[in-house]
């Protein structure tokens, strides 16, 4: 409804587009909408939630507004104690609606920072996050935890099919060890279970920079890790101890 509204006065070689003929486009391409059900839509009158959704945005903008340092949680808060009748899934849903948040303290954590400089093999999953057996295809990734003492990262590499956890390693710093000896935690687990032949199995990261971990995708086999795709640089040399091969094809 809201693309034929957009497009309705649209020309195109001195045509106007229509509604009708929009619609008839549309019906050729599987999408079948009587002209009767868009003008019914176009005249309906909003629906409660709608109406009650403008109404709590001015609240919620009028009430964070009195300091814009407010997190979803604490404004919802303020809203109870003030007498709103409001959940605090809808508080933060109309937050971001409105484009507002609360003021995070300290510095912000970046865990993906694209080298620039970094030659990366092609990728491999397109985002198809999918498989039909276990060791096609490992996801890894790491994230990082707020603690009294500072902030942990933990890296971690999981099977697609299975959704099991094969390596993971906690540190207080994002080295190239992090991930590194993750990814060798996961192929022990794999040779501690009898698996010792991992050919064709892609392995899948981000565009992350943190020392020469510096792939998005490649193929792991038995071997040593080598260069592919024009060369891949590790500041680790661990990697050549026959843990994995790294080859982009």
């Amino acid at each position: 409804m809201e693309f034929v509204e957009a497009n309705k006065d649209r020309t195109d070689g001195g045509l106007r587009w229509g509604i009708e003929p929009i619609l008839a486009v549309l019906g050729e391409h599987g999408i079948k909408v009587a002209p009767s059900t868009y003008y019914d839509a176009r005249g309906r009158a909003p629906s409660k939630r709608q109406v009650a959704d403008q109404e709590w945005k001015q609240v919620i903008a009028a009430e964070w507004g009195k300091r814009k340092v407010l997190g979803a949680r604490k404004l919802w808060l303020r809203l109870r104690r003030a007498g709103h009748d409001i959940a605090r899934c809808t508080v933060e849903r109309l937050m971001r609606e409105l484009g507002i948040a609360g003021v995070v303290r300290g510095r912000p954590v970046r865990t993906t920072v694209p080298g620039a400089k970094a030659i990366r093999a092609e990728d491999l999953v397109d985002r198809r996050f999918f498989a039909t057996g276990p060791d096609e295809l490992w996801v890894a990734d790491f994230t990082y935890v707020p603690t009294w003492s500072g902030t942990v990262y933990v890296a971690f590499v999981f099977d697609v099919y299975s959704r099991r956890i094969l390596g993971w390693r906690a540190a207080t710093s994002m080295r190239t060890d992090l991930v590194l000896d993750c990814l060798e935690m996961a192929l022990w687990t794999r040779r501690t279970e009898g698996i010792t032949d991992l050919t064709g199995l892609v392995h899948h990261t981000d565009a992350g920079s943190q020392g020469g971990f510096n792939w998005s995708s490649q193929h792991s086999d038995l071997g040593g890790m080598r260069r592919g795709l024009g060369g891949l640089e590790f500041e680790d040399q661990r990697c050549s101890r026959g843990v994995a091969t790294a080859v982009a094809c």
